[in-house]
């Protein structure tokens, strides 16, 4: 019973320790388009959250990994909850963009 209420374990990485990854992981913006178009980081793919959520099968694959991004970790932990309990292998970026400080600024 007590269960209901126990938050999920979901994978999680600091936007400041992207840097070493670039290139190598999957990583997905799921800000709007007004604010990817304000910046984001080198190689992020850009998905809106409600793109993604409505249909994840048209993005994503269930064996790759992907790492999603939003303005401040926020949204993307929520979206990361929701794509884990559907199967998929997925890491929030905490901090978001907002906070990224590395060199991969685009």
């Amino acid at each position: 019973m007590f269960n209901l209420f126990k938050k999920a374990n979901t994978k999680q990485i600091n936007v400041n320790e992207l840097d070493e990854l670039i290139g190598k992981i999957d990583l997905i913006d799921i800000r709007e388009n007004n604010e990817f178009a304000e910046g984001s980081i080198q190689t992020a793919k850009h998905i809106p959250m409600g793109d993604l959520l409505a249909d994840p099968e048209k993005y994503l694959s269930k064996d790759k990994t992907y790492y999603i991004l939003c303005r401040s970790g926020g949204r993307s932990s929520n979206t990361v909850t929701k794509l884990e309990a559907k199967g998929y292998d997925v890491v929030n970026v905490a901090g978001g963009v907002m906070n990224y400080q590395g060199k991969y600024r685009s």
